[in-house]
Protein backbone atom coordinates (compact mmCIF):
# COMPACT_ATOMS: atom_id res chain seq x y z
CA UNK A 1 0.00 0.00 0.00
CA UNK A 2 1.11 3.57 -0.70
CA UNK A 3 2.48 5.19 2.47
CA UNK A 4 0.11 8.19 2.36
CA UNK A 5 -2.57 8.86 4.92
CA UNK A 6 -5.95 7.30 5.43
CA UNK A 7 -8.34 10.20 5.90
CA UNK A 8 -11.68 9.73 7.67
CA UNK A 9 -14.27 12.49 7.29
CA UNK A 10 -16.84 12.35 10.08
CA UNK A 11 -15.81 11.95 13.73
CA UNK A 12 -18.71 9.96 15.12
CA UNK A 13 -19.16 6.32 16.09
CA UNK A 14 -18.32 4.96 12.64
CA UNK A 15 -15.36 7.25 12.03
CA UNK A 16 -13.73 6.58 15.38
CA UNK A 17 -14.25 2.83 14.97
CA UNK A 18 -12.61 2.81 11.53
CA UNK A 19 -9.57 4.61 12.91
CA UNK A 20 -9.16 2.34 15.92
CA UNK A 21 -9.75 -0.84 13.90
CA UNK A 22 -7.06 0.19 11.42
CA UNK A 23 -4.57 0.47 14.27
CA UNK A 24 -5.71 -2.81 15.83
CA UNK A 25 -5.18 -4.54 12.48
CA UNK A 26 -1.63 -3.27 12.15
CA UNK A 27 -1.81 -0.12 10.01
CA UNK A 28 1.23 1.98 10.97
CA UNK A 29 0.91 5.04 8.76
CA UNK A 30 -0.91 8.33 9.21
CA UNK A 31 -4.61 8.36 10.18
CA UNK A 32 -6.52 11.64 10.23
CA UNK A 33 -10.05 11.87 11.68
CA UNK A 34 -11.88 15.08 10.72
CA UNK A 35 -14.98 16.27 12.57
CA UNK A 36 -17.12 19.40 12.26
CA UNK A 37 -18.06 19.49 15.95
CA UNK A 38 -15.78 20.81 18.71
CA UNK A 39 -16.02 17.50 20.58
CA UNK A 40 -14.05 14.30 20.40
CA UNK A 41 -16.05 11.33 19.03
CA UNK A 42 -19.04 10.47 21.21
CA UNK A 43 -21.97 8.05 21.19
CA UNK A 44 -25.44 9.32 20.26
CA UNK A 45 -27.78 6.82 21.99
CA UNK A 46 -27.43 8.49 25.44
CA UNK A 47 -28.43 11.91 24.08
CA UNK A 48 -32.18 11.26 24.33
CA UNK A 49 -31.90 9.50 27.69
CA UNK A 50 -28.99 9.66 30.17
CA UNK A 51 -27.57 12.95 28.89
CA UNK A 52 -30.91 14.63 29.60
CA UNK A 53 -31.66 12.83 32.87
CA UNK A 54 -28.21 13.08 34.48
CA UNK A 55 -25.97 15.30 32.34
CA UNK A 56 -23.27 15.70 34.99
CA UNK A 57 -22.90 11.94 35.36
CA UNK A 58 -23.07 11.01 31.67
CA UNK A 59 -19.88 10.88 29.63
CA UNK A 60 -20.73 10.13 26.02
CA UNK A 61 -17.16 10.05 24.72
CA UNK A 62 -16.24 6.80 22.99
CA UNK A 63 -12.60 6.91 24.12
CA UNK A 64 -10.76 9.03 26.67
CA UNK A 65 -8.99 12.10 25.21
CA UNK A 66 -5.42 10.74 25.52
CA UNK A 67 -6.40 7.51 23.74
CA UNK A 68 -6.06 9.08 20.29
CA UNK A 69 -2.60 10.41 21.09
CA UNK A 70 -1.53 6.97 22.30
CA UNK A 71 -2.77 5.39 19.06
CA UNK A 72 -1.28 8.18 16.92
CA UNK A 73 -4.65 9.09 15.48
CA UNK A 74 -4.84 12.76 14.49
CA UNK A 75 -8.27 14.12 15.44
CA UNK A 76 -9.05 17.47 13.87
CA UNK A 77 -12.18 18.88 15.54
CA UNK A 78 -14.01 22.06 14.48
CA UNK A 79 -12.87 21.34 10.92
CA UNK A 80 -15.08 21.01 7.86
CA UNK A 81 -14.18 19.16 4.68
CA UNK A 82 -15.39 21.27 1.76
CA UNK A 83 -14.29 19.19 -1.19
CA UNK A 84 -12.68 16.03 -2.50
CA UNK A 85 -10.36 16.10 -5.49
CA UNK A 86 -10.30 12.52 -6.71
CA UNK A 87 -7.70 13.22 -9.40
CA UNK A 88 -5.10 14.65 -7.03
CA UNK A 89 -6.39 12.48 -4.13
CA UNK A 90 -6.78 15.42 -1.79
CA UNK A 91 -9.33 16.52 0.79
CA UNK A 92 -9.97 20.26 0.90
CA UNK A 93 -10.73 21.83 4.29
CA UNK A 94 -12.56 25.04 5.20
CA UNK A 95 -9.39 26.23 6.92
CA UNK A 96 -7.68 26.24 3.55
CA UNK A 97 -5.56 23.16 4.21
CA UNK A 98 -5.28 20.25 1.78
CA UNK A 99 -4.56 16.71 2.92
CA UNK A 100 -3.37 13.95 0.61
CA UNK A 101 -4.96 10.54 0.97
CA UNK A 102 -4.25 7.04 -0.21
CA UNK A 103 -7.65 5.80 0.98
CA UNK A 104 -10.55 7.99 2.03
CA UNK A 105 -13.44 7.01 4.33
CA UNK A 106 -16.70 8.98 4.52
CA UNK A 107 -18.57 8.65 7.80
CA UNK A 108 -20.53 11.88 7.49
CA UNK A 109 -23.68 10.45 9.08
CA UNK A 110 -27.10 12.02 8.73
CA UNK A 111 -28.73 15.40 9.28
CA UNK A 112 -32.15 16.09 10.78
CA UNK A 113 -35.13 16.58 8.51
CA UNK A 114 -36.42 20.06 9.30
CA UNK A 115 -39.87 21.57 9.76
CA UNK A 116 -39.44 25.22 8.63
CA UNK A 117 -42.70 26.26 10.31
CA UNK A 118 -41.22 25.31 13.67
CA UNK A 119 -37.67 26.47 13.00
CA UNK A 120 -38.98 29.99 12.38
CA UNK A 121 -40.27 30.17 15.98
CA UNK A 122 -36.73 30.40 17.34
CA UNK A 123 -35.69 29.77 20.94
CA UNK A 124 -37.01 26.67 22.77
CA UNK A 125 -37.78 24.81 19.55
CA UNK A 126 -35.44 21.85 19.49
CA UNK A 127 -34.16 19.01 17.36
CA UNK A 128 -31.83 16.35 18.73
CA UNK A 129 -28.81 15.16 16.81
CA UNK A 130 -25.71 16.42 18.63
CA UNK A 131 -24.50 16.60 22.21
CA UNK A 132 -24.91 20.39 22.11
CA UNK A 133 -28.54 19.89 21.02
CA UNK A 134 -29.07 17.67 24.07
CA UNK A 135 -27.49 20.16 26.47
CA UNK A 136 -29.67 22.99 25.14
CA UNK A 137 -32.80 20.84 25.35
CA UNK A 138 -32.07 19.86 28.96
CA UNK A 139 -32.40 23.48 30.02
CA UNK A 140 -35.97 23.55 28.66
CA UNK A 141 -37.17 20.36 30.36
CA UNK A 142 -38.23 21.88 33.66
CA UNK A 143 -40.79 20.22 35.97
CA UNK A 144 -44.36 21.23 35.19
CA UNK A 145 -43.54 22.65 31.75
CA UNK A 146 -45.69 21.67 28.76
CA UNK A 147 -43.62 19.91 26.10
CA UNK A 148 -44.98 19.09 22.65
CA UNK A 149 -43.07 16.41 20.75
CA UNK A 150 -43.66 16.14 17.01
CA UNK A 151 -42.77 12.67 15.73
CA UNK A 152 -43.55 9.28 17.20
CA UNK A 153 -40.46 7.34 16.17
CA UNK A 154 -37.70 6.01 18.40
CA UNK A 155 -36.33 9.44 19.31
CA UNK A 156 -39.80 10.89 19.90
CA UNK A 157 -40.77 8.11 22.30
CA UNK A 158 -37.44 8.15 24.13
CA UNK A 159 -37.82 11.90 24.58
CA UNK A 160 -41.38 11.45 25.81
CA UNK A 161 -40.13 8.93 28.38
CA UNK A 162 -37.33 11.25 29.49
CA UNK A 163 -39.53 14.35 29.68
CA UNK A 164 -42.17 12.60 31.79
CA UNK A 165 -39.41 11.30 34.09
CA UNK A 166 -38.38 14.95 34.53
CA UNK A 167 -42.00 15.74 35.49
CA UNK A 168 -42.87 17.60 32.31
CA UNK A 169 -46.36 17.47 30.81
CA UNK A 170 -46.00 15.81 27.41
CA UNK A 171 -48.12 15.80 24.26
CA UNK A 172 -46.94 13.83 21.23
CA UNK A 173 -48.11 14.43 17.65
CA UNK A 174 -47.58 11.94 14.84
CA UNK A 175 -48.97 11.58 11.32
CA UNK A 176 -49.25 7.78 11.55
CA UNK A 177 -51.73 5.45 13.17
CA UNK A 178 -49.20 3.84 15.53
CA UNK A 179 -45.94 4.71 17.24
CA UNK A 180 -42.58 3.58 15.87
CA UNK A 181 -44.45 2.15 12.89
CA UNK A 182 -41.36 2.01 10.67
CA UNK A 183 -39.27 -0.04 13.06
CA UNK A 184 -41.45 -2.32 15.22
CA UNK A 185 -44.47 -4.63 14.76
CA UNK A 186 -48.00 -3.55 15.71
CA UNK A 187 -48.10 -5.70 18.86
CA UNK A 188 -45.15 -3.80 20.36
CA UNK A 189 -46.46 -0.45 19.09
CA UNK A 190 -49.69 -0.92 21.01
CA UNK A 191 -47.84 -2.03 24.13
CA UNK A 192 -45.59 1.07 24.11
CA UNK A 193 -48.51 3.37 23.29
CA UNK A 194 -50.36 2.16 26.38
CA UNK A 195 -47.25 2.35 28.58
CA UNK A 196 -46.60 5.95 27.61
CA UNK A 197 -50.26 6.81 28.12
CA UNK A 198 -50.08 5.41 31.67
CA UNK A 199 -47.05 7.67 32.23
CA UNK A 200 -49.18 10.66 31.25
CA UNK A 201 -48.28 11.21 27.60
CA UNK A 202 -51.18 12.62 25.54
CA UNK A 203 -51.09 11.23 22.01
CA UNK A 204 -52.45 12.92 18.89
CA UNK A 205 -52.14 10.28 16.19
CA UNK A 206 -53.12 10.58 12.52
CA UNK A 207 -52.58 14.33 12.88
CA UNK A 208 -50.42 16.85 11.06
CA UNK A 209 -49.20 20.22 12.17
CA UNK A 210 -51.23 22.95 10.44
CA UNK A 211 -50.01 26.09 12.19
CA UNK A 212 -47.64 27.19 14.94
CA UNK A 213 -46.94 30.56 16.51
CA UNK A 214 -45.21 32.16 19.49
CA UNK A 215 -47.53 33.86 21.96
CA UNK A 216 -46.94 37.23 23.70
CA UNK A 217 -46.06 35.38 26.94
CA UNK A 218 -43.34 33.45 25.05
CA UNK A 219 -45.27 30.17 25.02
CA UNK A 220 -46.34 28.46 21.81
CA UNK A 221 -49.69 27.64 20.23
CA UNK A 222 -49.91 24.77 17.77
CA UNK A 223 -52.92 23.85 15.66
CA UNK A 224 -53.34 20.39 14.14
CA UNK A 225 -55.11 19.63 10.88
CA UNK A 226 -58.01 18.11 12.81
CA UNK A 227 -58.60 21.40 14.62
CA UNK A 228 -56.96 20.43 17.91
CA UNK A 229 -55.10 23.27 19.64
CA UNK A 230 -52.04 22.60 21.83
CA UNK A 231 -50.11 24.91 24.14
CA UNK A 232 -46.41 24.42 24.78
CA UNK A 233 -43.52 25.92 26.71
CA UNK A 234 -41.08 23.86 24.64
CA UNK A 235 -41.32 22.09 21.28
CA UNK A 236 -39.13 19.17 20.21
CA UNK A 237 -39.44 17.50 16.85
CA UNK A 238 -37.90 14.43 15.30
CA UNK A 239 -39.34 13.38 11.94
CA UNK A 240 -36.38 11.42 10.66
CA UNK A 241 -33.00 12.17 9.15
CA UNK A 242 -31.45 12.45 5.72
CA UNK A 243 -28.03 11.07 4.75
CA UNK A 244 -25.34 13.75 4.68
CA UNK A 245 -24.23 13.07 1.11
CA UNK A 246 -23.36 16.59 -0.06
CA UNK A 247 -19.60 16.03 -0.03
CA UNK A 248 -19.90 12.66 -1.76
CA UNK A 249 -22.26 14.05 -4.39
CA UNK A 250 -19.92 16.95 -5.09
CA UNK A 251 -17.13 14.40 -5.62
CA UNK A 252 -19.25 12.52 -8.15
CA UNK A 253 -19.79 9.36 -6.11
CA UNK A 254 -22.88 7.28 -6.75
CA UNK A 255 -25.81 8.35 -4.55
CA UNK A 256 -29.12 6.52 -4.13
CA UNK A 257 -30.81 7.10 -0.76
CA UNK A 258 -27.28 7.49 0.61
CA UNK A 259 -23.74 6.83 -0.56
CA UNK A 260 -23.98 3.54 -2.42
CA UNK A 261 -21.52 0.97 -1.07
CA UNK A 262 -20.83 -2.70 -1.71
CA UNK A 263 -20.54 -5.38 0.98
CA UNK A 264 -17.01 -4.15 1.77
CA UNK A 265 -18.09 -0.54 2.24
CA UNK A 266 -16.50 0.50 -1.04
CA UNK A 267 -18.12 3.34 -2.99
CA UNK A 268 -18.18 3.83 -6.78
CA UNK A 269 -14.57 5.03 -6.39
CA UNK A 270 -12.50 2.00 -5.28
CA UNK A 271 -10.24 4.22 -3.15
CA UNK A 272 -13.12 5.81 -1.24
CA UNK A 273 -15.11 3.93 1.40
CA UNK A 274 -18.12 4.86 3.53
CA UNK A 275 -19.75 3.57 6.71
CA UNK A 276 -22.64 4.36 9.03
CA UNK A 277 -25.90 6.27 8.60
CA UNK A 278 -24.77 7.88 5.35
CA UNK A 279 -24.51 4.60 3.43
CA UNK A 280 -27.02 2.72 1.29
CA UNK A 281 -26.67 -0.99 0.54
CA UNK A 282 -28.59 -3.06 -1.98
CA UNK A 283 -31.22 -5.27 -0.38
CA UNK A 284 -32.34 -8.18 -2.53
CA UNK A 285 -35.51 -8.72 -0.49
CA UNK A 286 -36.87 -5.24 -1.18
CA UNK A 287 -34.95 -4.56 -4.42
CA UNK A 288 -33.94 -1.14 -3.09
CA UNK A 289 -30.91 0.66 -1.73
CA UNK A 290 -31.53 0.73 2.01
CA UNK A 291 -29.99 2.65 4.89
CA UNK A 292 -29.76 1.23 8.41
CA UNK A 293 -29.68 3.89 11.12
CA UNK A 294 -28.46 1.95 14.15
CA UNK A 295 -25.46 2.01 16.47
CA UNK A 296 -24.67 -1.59 15.57
CA UNK A 297 -24.69 -0.97 11.82
CA UNK A 298 -22.29 1.96 12.18
CA UNK A 299 -19.99 -0.20 14.28
CA UNK A 300 -20.09 -3.24 12.01
CA UNK A 301 -19.69 -1.30 8.77
CA UNK A 302 -16.74 0.57 10.24
CA UNK A 303 -14.98 -2.67 11.19
CA UNK A 304 -15.66 -4.07 7.70
CA UNK A 305 -14.27 -0.95 6.01
CA UNK A 306 -11.05 -0.98 8.05
CA UNK A 307 -10.41 -4.64 7.30
CA UNK A 308 -11.27 -4.21 3.61
CA UNK A 309 -8.79 -1.34 3.25
CA UNK A 310 -6.08 -3.60 4.69
CA UNK A 311 -7.17 -6.57 2.56
CA UNK A 312 -8.04 -8.58 5.63
CA UNK A 313 -10.91 -11.03 5.94
CA UNK A 314 -14.11 -9.27 6.95
CA UNK A 315 -16.23 -10.76 9.75
CA UNK A 316 -19.67 -12.30 9.44
CA UNK A 317 -22.25 -10.54 11.56
CA UNK A 318 -25.40 -11.79 13.26
CA UNK A 319 -28.86 -10.55 12.19
CA UNK A 320 -29.37 -6.78 12.67
CA UNK A 321 -29.95 -5.65 16.24
CA UNK A 322 -30.88 -2.41 17.98
CA UNK A 323 -32.28 -1.30 21.31
CA UNK A 324 -34.31 1.44 22.95
CA UNK A 325 -34.93 2.35 26.60
CA UNK A 326 -38.38 3.75 27.41
CA UNK A 327 -40.62 3.93 30.47
CA UNK A 328 -38.11 1.99 32.54
CA UNK A 329 -38.02 -0.81 29.96
CA UNK A 330 -35.03 -2.12 28.05
CA UNK A 331 -36.25 -3.23 24.63
CA UNK A 332 -33.93 -5.12 22.28
CA UNK A 333 -34.88 -6.03 18.73
CA UNK A 334 -33.21 -8.41 16.29
CA UNK A 335 -33.89 -9.58 12.76
CA UNK A 336 -36.94 -8.72 10.66
CA UNK A 337 -39.56 -6.55 12.33
CA UNK A 338 -42.02 -7.09 9.45
CA UNK A 339 -42.55 -10.78 10.28
CA UNK A 340 -45.93 -12.21 9.30
CA UNK A 341 -46.80 -13.53 12.77
CA UNK A 342 -45.68 -12.76 16.33
CA UNK A 343 -46.02 -15.05 19.33
CA UNK A 344 -45.43 -13.97 22.92
CA UNK A 345 -43.59 -15.69 25.75
CA UNK A 346 -44.65 -14.33 29.12
CA UNK A 347 -47.16 -11.79 30.37
CA UNK A 348 -46.78 -8.44 28.58
CA UNK A 349 -47.90 -6.63 31.74
CA UNK A 350 -45.61 -8.48 34.14
CA UNK A 351 -42.61 -6.56 35.57
CA UNK A 352 -40.17 -9.32 34.58
CA UNK A 353 -40.87 -8.60 30.91
CA UNK A 354 -41.55 -10.83 27.91
CA UNK A 355 -40.19 -12.07 24.58
CA UNK A 356 -41.77 -11.78 21.13
CA UNK A 357 -40.88 -14.25 18.37
CA UNK A 358 -41.52 -13.26 14.75
CA UNK A 359 -42.27 -15.89 12.09
CA UNK A 360 -42.55 -15.68 8.31
CA UNK A 361 -43.46 -18.82 6.37
CA UNK A 362 -43.02 -20.73 9.65
CA UNK A 363 -39.34 -19.66 9.92
CA UNK A 364 -38.14 -17.65 12.93
CA UNK A 365 -36.99 -14.34 11.43
CA UNK A 366 -37.28 -11.79 14.25
CA UNK A 367 -37.12 -11.48 18.02
CA UNK A 368 -37.82 -8.84 20.64
CA UNK A 369 -36.93 -8.87 24.33
CA UNK A 370 -38.52 -6.53 26.86
CA UNK A 371 -36.52 -6.55 30.11
CA UNK A 372 -35.24 -9.97 29.02
CA UNK A 373 -31.99 -8.85 27.41
CA UNK A 374 -30.10 -11.87 28.74
CA UNK A 375 -31.91 -13.96 26.10
CA UNK A 376 -30.92 -11.79 23.13
CA UNK A 377 -27.72 -13.71 22.39
CA UNK A 378 -29.72 -16.92 22.08
CA UNK A 379 -32.34 -15.19 19.95
CA UNK A 380 -29.68 -13.92 17.55
CA UNK A 381 -28.32 -17.45 17.09
CA UNK A 382 -31.78 -18.91 16.61
CA UNK A 383 -32.73 -16.32 13.99
CA UNK A 384 -29.44 -16.86 12.14
CA UNK A 385 -30.26 -20.56 11.83
CA UNK A 386 -33.43 -19.75 9.81
CA UNK A 387 -35.18 -22.75 11.32
CA UNK A 388 -38.89 -23.55 11.93
CA UNK A 389 -38.84 -23.58 15.74
CA UNK A 390 -41.95 -24.88 17.49
CA UNK A 391 -44.14 -21.92 18.46
CA UNK A 392 -45.77 -23.71 21.38
CA UNK A 393 -42.36 -24.55 22.80
CA UNK A 394 -41.18 -20.96 22.46
CA UNK A 395 -44.25 -19.65 24.26
CA UNK A 396 -43.47 -21.88 27.24
CA UNK A 397 -41.39 -19.95 29.79
CA UNK A 398 -39.85 -23.22 30.98
CA UNK A 399 -38.21 -23.83 27.60
CA UNK A 400 -34.46 -23.19 27.75
CA UNK A 401 -33.63 -21.12 24.68
CA UNK A 402 -29.93 -21.83 24.92
CA UNK A 403 -30.51 -25.56 24.76
CA UNK A 404 -33.13 -25.13 22.06
CA UNK A 405 -30.65 -23.15 20.01
CA UNK A 406 -28.01 -25.89 20.31
CA UNK A 407 -30.48 -28.63 19.41
CA UNK A 408 -31.67 -26.97 16.19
Amino acid sequence: MNKDAIIIIGAGQAGATVAVQLRQDGFKERIVLIGEEPHLPYERPPLSKERLLAPDDTNCQIFRPDFYHEKQIEVQTNETATGINRETRQVLLASGKKINYDKLVLTTGAIVRHIPMLDELGDRVHTLRTIDDADRLRLSLEPGKHVVIVGGGVIGLELASTATALNCQVSLVDTGDRVMRRSIPPILSQFLFERHQKNGVRFHMNAELANACRNPDNTFSLTLDNGTSLQADTIVYGIGVEPNTSLAAQAGLRINNGIVVNHNGQTSDPDIYAAGDVTACWQGQTQTFTRTETWENAQNQAITVAKSILNKETPEFTPPWFWTDQCGLNIQLCGQMNAQEWVCRGDMNAPEGFILFGFSDEILVGGITVNQGREMRNLKKMIAQQSPFCKVSLENKETNLRQLCKAA
